[in-house]
């Protein structure tokens, strides 16, 4: 229950940035629920086959965790690309 809290907020926010870049939001906050779900059951699988761990509790953090890397390479991703270019720079000095 936490990480849907978490994964709803987060996606709100990459939304958000990716409104800023003029980019559609709609589309990046899929992006980022599927990259939280990718990296979690990545995480999920290297833990059960490299280490046989097989906690609950251990793989509910080792998946959080993932799942949050995945966020953050969403993140990376839309922090790479440009702003929205102002219009408005181009008026300066014009008046």
């Amino acid at each position: 229950m936490l990480e849907i809290i978490a994964l709803y907020f987060l996606a709100r926010y990459n939304g958000n940035i990716a409104a800023r870049k003029g980019l559609k939001p709609g589309t990046w906050k899929i992006y980022t629920v599927v990259a939280w779900f990718a990296a979690e059951f990545i995480g999920y699988m290297l833990v059960i086959t490299l280490m046989e761990l097989k906690d609950i509790v251990s793989l509910l953090l080792i998946g959080l965790a993932s799942g949050f890397g995945g966020f953050l390479l969403i993140k990376f991703i839309l922090d790479k690309k440009p702003d929205i270019f102002n219009e408005d720079i181009e008026n300066i000095g014009r008046y």
